[in-house]
Protein backbone atom coordinates (compact mmCIF):
# COMPACT_ATOMS: atom_id res chain seq x y z
CA UNK A 1 0.00 0.00 0.00
CA UNK A 2 2.92 2.32 0.42
CA UNK A 3 4.64 1.24 -2.43
CA UNK A 4 1.56 2.18 -4.65
CA UNK A 5 0.90 5.19 -2.77
CA UNK A 6 4.26 6.76 -3.49
CA UNK A 7 4.40 5.49 -7.39
CA UNK A 8 0.98 6.83 -7.38
CA UNK A 9 2.24 10.54 -5.91
CA UNK A 10 5.42 9.69 -7.89
CA UNK A 11 2.98 9.50 -11.18
CA UNK A 12 0.77 12.75 -10.07
CA UNK A 13 3.90 14.44 -9.38
CA UNK A 14 5.66 13.66 -13.10
CA UNK A 15 2.40 14.20 -15.03
CA UNK A 16 2.37 17.89 -13.06
CA UNK A 17 5.89 18.55 -14.02
CA UNK A 18 5.39 17.30 -17.40
CA UNK A 19 2.19 19.40 -18.29
CA UNK A 20 4.42 23.10 -16.30
CA UNK A 21 7.12 22.40 -18.90
CA UNK A 22 4.42 21.91 -21.58
CA UNK A 23 2.70 24.97 -20.48
CA UNK A 24 6.71 26.79 -20.38
CA UNK A 25 7.57 25.12 -23.78
CA UNK A 26 4.67 26.75 -25.53
CA UNK A 27 6.22 29.98 -25.26
CA UNK A 28 9.49 29.20 -26.84
CA UNK A 29 10.35 31.34 -29.96
CA UNK A 30 13.74 29.58 -30.48
CA UNK A 31 12.54 26.18 -30.85
CA UNK A 32 14.80 23.01 -31.78
CA UNK A 33 14.99 21.29 -34.94
CA UNK A 34 15.86 17.73 -34.16
CA UNK A 35 19.45 17.37 -35.30
CA UNK A 36 17.99 13.76 -37.33
CA UNK A 37 16.17 16.46 -39.58
CA UNK A 38 18.82 18.46 -40.58
CA UNK A 39 21.04 18.26 -43.59
CA UNK A 40 24.84 20.37 -43.60
CA UNK A 41 25.58 21.13 -47.25
CA UNK A 42 28.76 22.11 -48.95
CA UNK A 43 26.51 25.37 -50.18
CA UNK A 44 25.50 25.98 -46.53
CA UNK A 45 28.72 25.79 -45.06
CA UNK A 46 29.74 28.54 -48.01
CA UNK A 47 26.98 30.64 -46.92
CA UNK A 48 27.66 30.53 -43.38
CA UNK A 49 31.64 31.53 -43.73
CA UNK A 50 30.10 34.40 -46.07
CA UNK A 51 27.53 35.36 -43.36
CA UNK A 52 30.06 35.68 -40.65
CA UNK A 53 32.31 37.63 -42.72
CA UNK A 54 29.93 39.93 -43.38
CA UNK A 55 29.00 40.28 -39.71
CA UNK A 56 32.62 40.85 -38.71
CA UNK A 57 33.48 43.49 -40.91
CA UNK A 58 30.01 45.34 -40.04
CA UNK A 59 30.64 45.47 -36.37
CA UNK A 60 33.98 46.84 -37.09
CA UNK A 61 32.94 49.55 -38.84
CA UNK A 62 29.74 49.73 -36.67
CA UNK A 63 32.39 49.90 -34.16
CA UNK A 64 34.61 52.25 -35.37
CA UNK A 65 31.52 54.48 -36.21
CA UNK A 66 30.45 54.77 -32.84
CA UNK A 67 33.75 55.38 -31.31
CA UNK A 68 34.19 58.08 -33.76
CA UNK A 69 32.64 62.27 -33.36
CA UNK A 70 31.45 64.52 -35.18
CA UNK A 71 30.99 68.35 -35.24
CA UNK A 72 27.85 69.40 -35.82
CA UNK A 73 26.49 73.28 -35.81
CA UNK A 74 23.34 74.72 -35.47
CA UNK A 75 21.53 78.31 -35.20
CA UNK A 76 19.58 79.00 -31.86
CA UNK A 77 18.73 82.10 -30.46
CA UNK A 78 21.63 84.27 -28.22
CA UNK A 79 20.36 84.21 -24.70
CA UNK A 80 23.62 86.41 -22.86
CA UNK A 81 22.23 88.43 -20.59
CA UNK A 82 25.20 90.51 -20.22
CA UNK A 83 25.06 94.15 -21.17
CA UNK A 84 28.29 94.56 -22.58
CA UNK A 85 31.24 92.98 -24.37
CA UNK A 86 34.92 93.55 -24.82
CA UNK A 87 36.56 95.03 -27.69
CA UNK A 88 39.95 94.83 -28.45
CA UNK A 89 42.09 96.89 -31.02
CA UNK A 90 45.70 97.31 -31.87
CA UNK A 91 45.66 99.97 -34.63
CA UNK A 92 48.35 102.17 -36.73
CA UNK A 93 47.84 105.22 -38.11
CA UNK A 94 50.76 105.50 -40.62
CA UNK A 95 50.39 109.12 -41.50
CA UNK A 96 49.04 110.78 -37.82
CA UNK A 97 50.48 112.34 -34.92
CA UNK A 98 49.87 110.58 -31.71
CA UNK A 99 48.92 114.19 -30.44
CA UNK A 100 46.03 114.08 -32.95
CA UNK A 101 44.68 110.80 -32.46
CA UNK A 102 40.93 110.58 -30.89
CA UNK A 103 38.98 107.63 -29.83
CA UNK A 104 35.23 108.07 -29.83
CA UNK A 105 32.00 105.19 -29.20
CA UNK A 106 28.73 105.97 -30.03
CA UNK A 107 25.70 103.54 -30.45
CA UNK A 108 22.08 103.80 -30.65
CA UNK A 109 21.06 103.62 -27.24
CA UNK A 110 22.25 107.31 -27.19
CA UNK A 111 26.11 106.61 -25.79
CA UNK A 112 28.48 109.48 -27.29
CA UNK A 113 32.03 109.33 -25.90
CA UNK A 114 34.66 111.57 -27.27
CA UNK A 115 38.10 110.49 -27.05
CA UNK A 116 37.96 107.55 -25.10
CA UNK A 117 41.03 107.47 -22.33
CA UNK A 118 40.42 104.58 -20.16
CA UNK A 119 42.48 101.24 -20.97
CA UNK A 120 44.32 102.59 -24.40
CA UNK A 121 47.33 103.04 -24.47
CA UNK A 122 49.58 105.03 -27.63
CA UNK A 123 52.96 104.74 -29.31
CA UNK A 124 54.55 106.85 -31.54
CA UNK A 125 56.37 104.87 -34.38
CA UNK A 126 59.39 105.77 -36.42
CA UNK A 127 59.90 105.47 -40.19
CA UNK A 128 59.92 102.10 -40.28
CA UNK A 129 56.46 101.23 -38.72
CA UNK A 130 58.27 100.09 -35.34
CA UNK A 131 57.37 102.09 -31.19
CA UNK A 132 59.80 104.81 -30.91
CA UNK A 133 58.52 106.57 -27.96
CA UNK A 134 55.81 105.76 -25.79
CA UNK A 135 52.91 108.62 -25.50
CA UNK A 136 50.84 106.91 -22.33
CA UNK A 137 47.08 106.81 -21.92
CA UNK A 138 45.73 108.16 -24.28
CA UNK A 139 44.73 110.33 -21.68
CA UNK A 140 42.61 114.26 -21.98
CA UNK A 141 44.85 117.02 -23.64
CA UNK A 142 46.25 119.65 -21.25
CA UNK A 143 44.61 122.99 -22.62
CA UNK A 144 47.32 125.65 -23.55
CA UNK A 145 47.38 129.07 -22.28
CA UNK A 146 46.61 131.92 -24.26
CA UNK A 147 46.92 135.50 -23.71
CA UNK A 148 44.79 138.34 -23.57
CA UNK A 149 46.02 141.48 -25.25
CA UNK A 150 44.30 144.77 -24.85
CA UNK A 151 45.32 146.11 -28.16
CA UNK A 152 43.81 145.33 -31.37
CA UNK A 153 45.52 144.07 -34.48
CA UNK A 154 46.28 147.19 -36.06
CA UNK A 155 47.36 148.95 -32.98
CA UNK A 156 49.96 146.79 -32.81
CA UNK A 157 50.77 147.57 -36.19
CA UNK A 158 51.21 151.44 -35.89
CA UNK A 159 54.58 150.91 -35.96
CA UNK A 160 54.92 148.69 -38.39
CA UNK A 161 54.30 144.79 -39.21
CA UNK A 162 57.48 142.86 -36.53
CA UNK A 163 56.29 139.37 -37.46
CA UNK A 164 57.31 138.94 -41.78
CA UNK A 165 54.27 137.43 -43.57
CA UNK A 166 55.88 134.91 -45.94
CA UNK A 167 55.10 133.35 -48.93
CA UNK A 168 56.23 130.93 -51.26
CA UNK A 169 58.84 132.89 -53.01
CA UNK A 170 59.91 134.41 -49.68
CA UNK A 171 60.07 131.99 -47.05
CA UNK A 172 62.84 129.59 -48.08
CA UNK A 173 65.51 132.81 -48.47
CA UNK A 174 64.25 134.34 -44.64
CA UNK A 175 64.70 130.38 -43.19
CA UNK A 176 68.17 130.42 -44.80
CA UNK A 177 68.83 133.78 -44.04
CA UNK A 178 68.20 133.68 -40.34
CA UNK A 179 70.68 131.02 -38.68
CA UNK A 180 67.43 130.66 -35.72
CA UNK A 181 63.47 131.53 -37.43
CA UNK A 182 60.52 130.76 -35.64
CA UNK A 183 57.41 130.50 -37.96
CA UNK A 184 53.84 130.57 -37.36
CA UNK A 185 51.82 128.49 -39.80
CA UNK A 186 48.32 129.38 -39.84
CA UNK A 187 44.72 129.71 -41.55
CA UNK A 188 42.58 132.87 -40.88
CA UNK A 189 39.38 130.79 -40.34
CA UNK A 190 40.82 129.00 -37.30
CA UNK A 191 39.85 130.29 -34.04
CA UNK A 192 42.86 129.40 -32.35
CA UNK A 193 45.00 131.10 -34.85
CA UNK A 194 43.09 134.16 -34.66
CA UNK A 195 43.74 133.89 -30.55
CA UNK A 196 47.44 133.64 -31.06
CA UNK A 197 47.81 136.37 -33.93
CA UNK A 198 48.21 139.29 -31.28
CA UNK A 199 50.47 137.85 -29.54
CA UNK A 200 52.70 136.41 -32.24
CA UNK A 201 53.21 140.13 -33.18
CA UNK A 202 53.59 141.27 -30.05
CA UNK A 203 56.50 138.04 -29.37
CA UNK A 204 58.51 139.55 -32.58
CA UNK A 205 58.71 142.98 -31.09
CA UNK A 206 59.61 141.20 -27.76
CA UNK A 207 62.18 139.92 -30.18
CA UNK A 208 63.22 142.73 -31.71
CA UNK A 209 63.19 145.04 -28.87
CA UNK A 210 66.02 142.10 -27.13
CA UNK A 211 67.80 141.74 -29.66
CA UNK A 212 67.54 138.32 -30.62
CA UNK A 213 68.95 136.69 -33.51
CA UNK A 214 65.86 135.04 -34.46
CA UNK A 215 63.93 135.84 -37.37
CA UNK A 216 59.56 135.74 -37.09
CA UNK A 217 57.80 135.40 -39.81
CA UNK A 218 54.15 133.64 -40.72
CA UNK A 219 52.21 131.74 -43.66
CA UNK A 220 48.80 131.92 -44.36
CA UNK A 221 48.26 128.20 -45.14
CA UNK A 222 45.02 129.22 -47.10
CA UNK A 223 46.83 131.63 -49.58
CA UNK A 224 50.18 129.38 -49.48
CA UNK A 225 48.14 126.18 -49.50
CA UNK A 226 51.62 123.99 -51.46
CA UNK A 227 54.47 125.95 -49.47
CA UNK A 228 51.97 124.06 -46.11
CA UNK A 229 51.51 120.82 -47.76
CA UNK A 230 54.95 120.53 -48.47
CA UNK A 231 56.50 121.66 -45.12
CA UNK A 232 53.71 118.94 -43.89
CA UNK A 233 51.47 121.44 -41.98
CA UNK A 234 48.77 118.80 -40.22
CA UNK A 235 46.83 121.15 -38.07
CA UNK A 236 46.70 125.11 -37.22
CA UNK A 237 48.57 126.88 -35.81
CA UNK A 238 52.12 125.28 -36.58
CA UNK A 239 54.48 126.43 -34.53
CA UNK A 240 57.94 125.51 -36.02
CA UNK A 241 61.47 126.73 -35.42
CA UNK A 242 64.05 126.22 -37.83
CA UNK A 243 67.85 126.41 -37.99
CA UNK A 244 69.82 127.39 -41.08
CA UNK A 245 66.84 126.86 -43.06
CA UNK A 246 66.12 123.14 -41.68
CA UNK A 247 62.82 122.41 -39.64
CA UNK A 248 63.79 121.61 -35.91
CA UNK A 249 61.39 118.96 -34.34
CA UNK A 250 58.74 118.02 -32.93
CA UNK A 251 57.07 121.36 -33.21
CA UNK A 252 56.30 123.75 -29.98
CA UNK A 253 53.40 123.12 -28.19
CA UNK A 254 53.56 124.66 -25.14
CA UNK A 255 51.49 128.06 -23.95
CA UNK A 256 50.92 130.49 -26.32
CA UNK A 257 51.69 133.31 -24.58
CA UNK A 258 54.80 136.24 -24.96
CA UNK A 259 56.80 135.22 -21.85
CA UNK A 260 56.59 131.12 -22.75
CA UNK A 261 57.51 132.19 -26.34
CA UNK A 262 60.07 134.48 -25.55
CA UNK A 263 61.27 131.43 -23.03
CA UNK A 264 61.32 128.87 -25.49
CA UNK A 265 63.14 131.07 -28.19
CA UNK A 266 65.98 132.02 -25.05
CA UNK A 267 66.57 127.82 -24.66
CA UNK A 268 66.87 127.56 -27.74
CA UNK A 269 69.80 129.95 -28.06
CA UNK A 270 71.30 128.51 -24.97
CA UNK A 271 71.68 125.52 -26.46
CA UNK A 272 72.92 126.83 -29.52
CA UNK A 273 75.45 128.80 -27.70
CA UNK A 274 76.52 126.20 -25.35
CA UNK A 275 77.28 123.75 -28.54
CA UNK A 276 79.46 126.69 -30.28
CA UNK A 277 81.23 127.06 -27.84
CA UNK A 278 81.85 123.23 -27.03
CA UNK A 279 82.85 122.63 -30.24
CA UNK A 280 85.50 125.78 -29.96
CA UNK A 281 87.00 124.08 -27.01
CA UNK A 282 86.66 120.53 -27.42
CA UNK A 283 86.82 120.13 -30.72
CA UNK A 284 89.35 117.75 -31.00
CA UNK A 285 89.53 115.48 -27.83
CA UNK A 286 86.91 112.47 -28.51
CA UNK A 287 86.85 111.82 -24.69
CA UNK A 288 84.28 114.46 -24.22
CA UNK A 289 81.82 113.09 -26.60
CA UNK A 290 79.86 111.75 -24.13
CA UNK A 291 79.09 115.01 -22.59
CA UNK A 292 78.09 116.62 -26.05
CA UNK A 293 75.63 119.17 -25.64
CA UNK A 294 72.36 119.02 -27.70
CA UNK A 295 72.65 121.11 -30.78
CA UNK A 296 69.08 121.60 -31.22
CA UNK A 297 69.54 119.26 -34.08
CA UNK A 298 65.60 117.70 -35.33
CA UNK A 299 64.15 114.69 -34.13
CA UNK A 300 63.25 112.40 -36.60
CA UNK A 301 59.26 112.74 -35.83
CA UNK A 302 57.37 110.29 -38.46
CA UNK A 303 53.57 111.30 -37.81
CA UNK A 304 52.63 107.63 -37.20
CA UNK A 305 50.67 106.07 -34.39
CA UNK A 306 50.20 102.92 -32.83
CA UNK A 307 46.61 102.85 -30.14
CA UNK A 308 46.03 100.04 -29.01
CA UNK A 309 43.38 98.55 -25.81
CA UNK A 310 40.14 97.87 -24.99
CA UNK A 311 36.56 99.19 -25.11
CA UNK A 312 33.52 98.29 -23.07
CA UNK A 313 30.41 98.22 -25.75
CA UNK A 314 26.89 98.13 -25.43
CA UNK A 315 25.42 94.81 -27.16
CA UNK A 316 23.50 97.00 -29.37
CA UNK A 317 25.03 98.73 -32.79
CA UNK A 318 27.20 101.07 -32.55
CA UNK A 319 30.66 102.17 -33.84
CA UNK A 320 34.19 103.38 -32.41
CA UNK A 321 35.85 105.63 -35.16
CA UNK A 322 39.41 107.05 -34.59
CA UNK A 323 39.58 110.57 -36.14
CA UNK A 324 42.34 113.36 -35.97
CA UNK A 325 41.25 116.03 -33.30
CA UNK A 326 42.65 118.24 -31.28
CA UNK A 327 41.50 120.68 -28.22
CA UNK A 328 44.37 123.51 -29.08
CA UNK A 329 44.23 122.77 -32.66
CA UNK A 330 42.18 122.80 -35.96
CA UNK A 331 43.08 119.99 -37.93
CA UNK A 332 44.28 120.59 -41.34
CA UNK A 333 41.18 118.60 -43.72
CA UNK A 334 43.48 118.78 -46.74
CA UNK A 335 46.44 116.90 -45.51
CA UNK A 336 45.03 114.56 -42.86
CA UNK A 337 45.49 111.05 -44.15
CA UNK A 338 43.84 107.86 -42.20
CA UNK A 339 45.66 105.10 -43.91
CA UNK A 340 45.89 102.20 -41.48
CA UNK A 341 46.70 98.80 -40.34
CA UNK A 342 44.83 96.74 -38.65
CA UNK A 343 47.09 94.72 -36.27
CA UNK A 344 44.40 92.85 -34.24
CA UNK A 345 40.43 93.49 -33.60
CA UNK A 346 37.90 90.98 -31.76
CA UNK A 347 35.59 90.69 -29.67
CA UNK A 348 35.36 89.02 -26.13
CA UNK A 349 38.17 87.96 -24.07
CA UNK A 350 41.40 88.20 -25.94
CA UNK A 351 42.61 84.53 -27.43
CA UNK A 352 44.88 85.50 -29.81
CA UNK A 353 48.00 87.78 -29.69
CA UNK A 354 48.55 87.64 -26.21
CA UNK A 355 51.54 88.88 -23.98
CA UNK A 356 54.10 86.39 -22.76
CA UNK A 357 52.09 86.57 -18.97
CA UNK A 358 48.80 85.99 -20.31
CA UNK A 359 50.01 83.00 -22.73
CA UNK A 360 49.72 80.29 -19.30
CA UNK A 361 46.99 81.28 -17.96
CA UNK A 362 44.58 78.55 -16.75
CA UNK A 363 41.54 80.45 -19.26
CA UNK A 364 43.60 80.36 -22.10
CA UNK A 365 44.81 76.49 -21.70
CA UNK A 366 41.16 75.75 -21.91
CA UNK A 367 41.02 77.91 -24.75
CA UNK A 368 43.64 76.21 -26.48
CA UNK A 369 42.30 72.56 -25.21
CA UNK A 370 39.29 73.39 -27.43
CA UNK A 371 40.17 75.38 -30.24
CA UNK A 372 42.80 72.41 -31.03
CA UNK A 373 39.34 70.71 -31.65
CA UNK A 374 37.31 73.09 -33.84
CA UNK A 375 37.43 73.30 -37.55
CA UNK A 376 39.11 76.06 -39.40
CA UNK A 377 35.65 77.59 -40.99
CA UNK A 378 34.72 78.14 -37.08
CA UNK A 379 37.71 80.17 -36.10
CA UNK A 380 36.81 83.73 -37.63
CA UNK A 381 37.61 85.43 -34.48
CA UNK A 382 39.73 88.28 -36.28
CA UNK A 383 39.57 88.70 -39.65
CA UNK A 384 40.86 91.87 -40.11
CA UNK A 385 44.34 91.00 -38.65
CA UNK A 386 47.58 92.60 -40.13
CA UNK A 387 45.86 94.33 -43.12
CA UNK A 388 46.47 97.63 -44.60
CA UNK A 389 43.65 99.78 -45.58
CA UNK A 390 45.44 102.45 -47.58
CA UNK A 391 43.80 105.71 -49.33
CA UNK A 392 45.30 106.72 -52.49
CA UNK A 393 44.42 110.74 -51.74
CA UNK A 394 42.88 112.83 -49.45
CA UNK A 395 39.80 113.47 -48.10
CA UNK A 396 39.46 109.95 -48.10
CA UNK A 397 38.90 107.30 -45.01
CA UNK A 398 37.97 103.72 -45.11
CA UNK A 399 34.54 102.60 -43.04
CA UNK A 400 34.26 99.31 -42.06
CA UNK A 401 31.04 97.24 -41.13
CA UNK A 402 31.46 94.47 -38.41
CA UNK A 403 28.61 91.73 -37.70
CA UNK A 404 29.20 89.88 -34.68
CA UNK A 405 28.13 86.29 -34.06
CA UNK A 406 28.34 84.75 -30.66
CA UNK A 407 29.64 81.23 -31.03
CA UNK A 408 29.65 78.61 -27.86
CA UNK A 409 32.13 75.91 -28.61
CA UNK A 410 31.11 72.64 -26.94
CA UNK A 411 34.20 70.31 -27.17
CA UNK A 412 33.04 67.72 -24.80
CA UNK A 413 32.83 63.89 -24.96
CA UNK A 414 29.13 64.21 -24.69
CA UNK A 415 27.18 65.14 -26.68
CA UNK A 416 25.16 68.69 -25.79
CA UNK A 417 22.25 70.53 -26.03
CA UNK A 418 21.99 72.32 -29.14
CA UNK A 419 19.97 75.50 -27.72
CA UNK A 420 21.71 78.40 -26.63
CA UNK A 421 20.17 78.20 -22.81
CA UNK A 422 22.03 74.55 -22.59
CA UNK A 423 25.45 75.81 -24.26
CA UNK A 424 25.27 78.97 -21.55
CA UNK A 425 24.33 76.53 -19.21
CA UNK A 426 27.28 74.51 -19.87
CA UNK A 427 29.58 77.28 -20.18
CA UNK A 428 31.86 76.25 -17.20
CA UNK A 429 32.56 73.40 -18.57
CA UNK A 430 36.36 72.58 -18.93
CA UNK A 431 35.47 71.58 -23.05
CA UNK A 432 33.41 74.60 -22.98
CA UNK A 433 33.96 78.60 -24.13
CA UNK A 434 32.09 81.26 -25.53
CA UNK A 435 33.90 83.20 -28.61
CA UNK A 436 32.96 85.50 -30.80
CA UNK A 437 33.05 85.46 -34.61
CA UNK A 438 32.81 88.51 -37.09
CA UNK A 439 31.74 89.22 -40.71
CA UNK A 440 33.63 92.19 -42.58
CA UNK A 441 33.12 94.35 -45.05
CA UNK A 442 35.18 97.44 -45.74
CA UNK A 443 34.77 100.58 -48.33
CA UNK A 444 36.17 104.22 -48.88
CA UNK A 445 33.89 106.95 -48.02
CA UNK A 446 34.70 110.08 -50.02
CA UNK A 447 34.55 113.99 -47.52
CA UNK A 448 34.42 117.08 -48.51
CA UNK A 449 37.44 119.33 -48.41
CA UNK A 450 36.32 120.97 -45.29
CA UNK A 451 35.87 117.54 -42.99
CA UNK A 452 38.09 116.03 -41.21
CA UNK A 453 37.99 111.88 -42.55
CA UNK A 454 37.67 108.96 -40.00
CA UNK A 455 38.43 105.90 -39.89
CA UNK A 456 35.08 104.44 -38.90
CA UNK A 457 34.86 100.49 -37.36
CA UNK A 458 30.69 99.86 -37.30
CA UNK A 459 29.91 97.14 -35.26
CA UNK A 460 26.32 94.88 -34.90
CA UNK A 461 25.31 92.39 -33.08
CA UNK A 462 23.64 89.57 -34.26
CA UNK A 463 20.40 88.21 -32.27
CA UNK A 464 21.33 84.36 -33.45
CA UNK A 465 24.17 82.62 -31.93
CA UNK A 466 26.00 79.63 -34.07
CA UNK A 467 26.53 76.55 -31.39
CA UNK A 468 29.53 74.28 -32.65
CA UNK A 469 30.03 71.03 -30.76
CA UNK A 470 30.69 66.96 -30.87
CA UNK A 471 27.84 64.57 -31.69
CA UNK A 472 28.18 61.23 -30.76
CA UNK A 473 25.89 58.20 -30.93
CA UNK A 474 23.97 56.69 -28.03
CA UNK A 475 24.73 53.16 -26.70
CA UNK A 476 21.43 51.89 -27.26
CA UNK A 477 21.47 53.03 -30.79
CA UNK A 478 24.96 51.08 -31.48
CA UNK A 479 23.64 47.94 -29.46
CA UNK A 480 20.60 47.81 -31.76
CA UNK A 481 22.94 48.43 -34.74
CA UNK A 482 24.87 45.55 -33.68
CA UNK A 483 21.27 43.53 -33.26
CA UNK A 484 20.25 45.23 -37.18
CA UNK A 485 23.72 43.39 -38.40
CA UNK A 486 23.48 40.01 -36.80
CA UNK A 487 20.32 39.66 -37.32
CA UNK A 488 19.96 40.90 -41.02
CA UNK A 489 22.86 39.29 -42.17
CA UNK A 490 21.67 35.86 -40.64
CA UNK A 491 17.93 36.28 -42.26
CA UNK A 492 19.55 37.35 -45.74
CA UNK A 493 22.04 35.24 -46.30
CA UNK A 494 19.28 32.29 -44.68
CA UNK A 495 17.09 33.62 -47.59
CA UNK A 496 19.87 33.59 -50.22
CA UNK A 497 20.88 29.99 -49.24
CA UNK A 498 17.17 28.53 -49.42
CA UNK A 499 16.98 29.79 -52.90
CA UNK A 500 20.21 28.54 -53.91
CA UNK A 501 19.73 25.31 -52.57
CA UNK A 502 16.32 24.90 -54.55
CA UNK A 503 17.71 26.16 -57.35
CA UNK A 504 20.71 23.14 -57.52
CA UNK A 505 19.16 20.51 -55.62
CA UNK A 506 19.09 17.70 -57.59
CA UNK A 507 15.69 16.70 -58.74
CA UNK A 508 14.31 12.77 -57.79
CA UNK A 509 13.14 10.65 -60.44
Amino acid sequence: MSANNIYGGGGVGGVGGRGGRSAMASVDFYRRVPKDLTEATTLGAIMSICAITVMAVLFFSETIAFARTIMATSIALDENDQPQIRLNFNITLMDLHCDYVSVDVWDTLGTNRQNVTKNIEKWQLDEEGQRRIFSGRNREQREVVHEEHVETLEELHEDGVHAVELTMESFHPFVRGHEMSFIDMYAPWCIWCQRLEPTWEKFAQEVQSLGMPVGVGKVNCVTQAELCKDEKVMAFPTLRWYKSGEAILPDYKMDRTVAALVGYAKRKLEMEQKYKDWETKHADNPEQQRIKPNAGTSRPEHPGCQVSGHLMVNRVPGNFHIEAKSVNHNLNAAMTNLTHRVNHLSFGEPITKLPPHMENTPFMRKVKRVLKQVPEEHKQFNPMDDKLYATSKFHQAYHHYIKVVSTHLNMGSNAQSSSASSSSSSSSDVNSIVVYQMLEQSQIVFYDEVNVPEARFSYDMSPMSVVVQKEGRKWYDYVTSLCAIIGGTFTTLGLIDATLYKVFKPKKL
